[in-house]
């Protein structure tokens, strides 16, 4: 199944796309944005996609086989945009697209760890396998008890970070904490003597008690707001005067980190969202992982 993207013509108006502009696609996936931004700049504008898993890479060039003369692909984590412009002669930039949310393949479809419907999956969660990146189950069994509360309640704002750290001390004094069900029933015992109860545990406000916990690790696996942090100058130095960089993020913690950036660099930018654009009504019943995108806009002066 394609991943559907959110956003798409916000996406499309907050970049102002014209005939022959040269887009950056950084977090490519499916290329459902990418598909939609070629029409926008056809005839002769070109798209640089990227992103770090080779499968997504193979899928994306299916999608835009039709446009493949005016499409580059580079294979690598968007942190470093300045050098993949410059090793690939991309330009001028006149628009940059970052999508921080993770596409259904990457969740469901990749082996890796993310999905809690995939209960006998390795608890990898990495971008690309073959990464040097330690994997979430390396970081359960490896780090102590005070850095896992950390992970958990500043990248999961999870409020159980004690117990659910706790909890997987003692278990991995047993036993390798090595699968998603390993990880899963963890977290469901903690919640279940929380709440006093051997009853199945009721999702938390159409979330399932794991979801902060995965979060968390993910964002610790990859690096994630430091990349964050890390990219957003390198995109706008890559930028041409006049071109746009829209930033889609999915929790708090990425969009409070989009927004201060941007605030700090009035004097550079023009900043086209005042206030983040969400999702309208109807897409969010069509698609309910939309209802929590935010989208900033800004432009470089």
């Amino acid at each position: 199944m394609r991943h559907v993207p959110v956003l798409m013509a916000e996406v499309l108006e907050g970049l102002n796309i014209h005939p022959g502009d040269n887009v950056i696609d950084c977090t490519l996936g499916d290329a459902g944005h990418a598909e939609a931004v070629l029409k926008k700049n056809a005839p002769d504008g070109k798209l640089l996609g990227i992103d770090t898993d080779p499968e997504a890479l193979l899928s994306a060039k299916q999608f835009l086989y039709s446009s493949e003369d005016r499409t580059v692909f580079a294979r690598s984590n968007f942190v470093h945009i300045i050098d993949i412009v410059k090793n690939t002669g991309f330009g001028p930039v006149n628009g940059i697209l970052m999508d921080f949310g993770w596409s259904t393949p990457q969740f469901e479809q990749r082996g890796r760890g993310f999905s809690f419907s995939n209960e006998d999956e390795p608890l990898d969660m990495r971008y690309s396998k073959d990464s040097d990146q330690k994997t979430a189950a390396m970081i359960l069994a490896e780090i102590e008890k005070e850095e896992l509360i950390d992970i958990f309640a500043t990248y999961g704002e999870e409020k159980l970070s004690k117990d659910i750290a706790e909890a997987i001390i003692e278990k991995r004094k047993e036993e390798a904490i090595e699968t998603v069900k390993h990880l899963v029933d963890i977290v469901l015992a903690v919640y279940r003597k929380k709440l006093r109860t051997e009853k199945e545990v009721p999702w938390v406000g159409g979330l399932h008690p794991a979801t902060k916990v995965f979060q968390a690790l993910r964002i610790a696996v990859n690096e994630e707001l430091d990349v964050i942090k890390r990219v957003l100058p390198d995109a706008l130095e890559v930028l041409a005067p006049g071109g746009r960089l829209a930033v889609i993020s999915f929790h708090s913690l990425e969009d409070r980190l989009v927004k201060h950036f941007f605030k700090s660099q009035q004097k550079q930018i023009r900043i086209i969202t005042k206030k983040p654009v969400i999702a309208s009504d109807e897409e969010s019943r069509e698609n309910p992982r939309s209802r929590s995108a935010k989208l900033r806009v800004v432009e470089k002066i």
